[in-house]
């Protein structure tokens, strides 16, 4: 008899409520990832172009860069490696100020999340942006602009390796300076959709350093090796 008692209390135990079916999934709260991705329209248009500019512009440069290595096509056009490297630098910065542009106008589309919407969010942004300003300048600083534009390609090269700072800290900092500088600016916005656009720009940059690191040092190599036999 005590067998059955206890059988019908653990019943009763699971039908309270109406068991399990009744619970309504819906009021649960939602996680991090739900909360953050519910503030972004993946098919916003600002956003779908803000995309392909950011994979456009190392794609672009990588492309005409190599090219121009394989048939001096630019160099001739132009008459001077230096003119044609020049002028290519010139299309990559509107290249790279459209992409910001295209970054902010879907940043500014989109919604702001009230959790990044705080005093500290707002001053690590700013940080992460004066230390992604220090790292793109002073890599363009050591580099010149014939350097940073890709003047390897064009048969222009450097003597030796630069060494000091910001490469002595990171090997690409003009890439991760100008990354830490897009996450400052989403941080500032408290902007999801700002912090999406980042990590793409982030993928996009390692996948291009994947190409352009061991092609350089390709550039490099032949240069030694004709220097040896001369």
């Amino acid at each position: 008899m005590s067998r059955n008692w206890a059988g019908n209390n653990h019943h009763d135990r699971l039908d309270c409520c109406g068991g399990l079916d009744n619970v309504d999934y819906s009021k649960m709260e939602l996680t991090l990832m739900e909360e953050f991705l519910k503030h972004i329209n993946f098919h916003d248009s600002s956003f779908c172009i803000a995309v392909i500019a950011i994979i456009f512009n190392p794609f672009f440069w990588n492309v005409v860069a190599r090219w121009e290595h394989h048939t001096r096509a630019l160099s001739r056009l132009f008459g001077s490696p230096y003119l044609a490297c020049y002028c290519l630098g010139f299309v990559i910065i509107l290249l790279n100020v459209y992409r910001s542009h295209s970054i902010t106008v879907a940043m500014k589309a989109q919604a702001r999340w009230e959790m990044l919407d705080s005093a500290c969010v707002f001053y690590t942004g700013a940080a992460l942006m004066a230390l992604g300003t220090l790292l793109v300048a002073s890599s363009f600083l050591a580099l010149g602009f014939i350097g940073t534009f890709l003047g390897d390609y064009f048969g222009i090269l450097m003597d030796e390796k630069v060494t000091g700072f910001p490469f002595n800290i990171t090997e690409n900092p003009m890439y991760w300076g100008s990354t830490a500088n897009y996450l400052g600016l989403a941080l500032i916005g408290a902007s999801p959709v700002g912090l999406v656009l980042t990590a793409v720009v982030a993928v996009c940059y390692k996948v291009a350093v994947r190409f352009e690191g061991p092609f350089t040092e390709h550039i490099y190599r032949e240069r030694n090796r004709h220097s040896k036999h001369e």
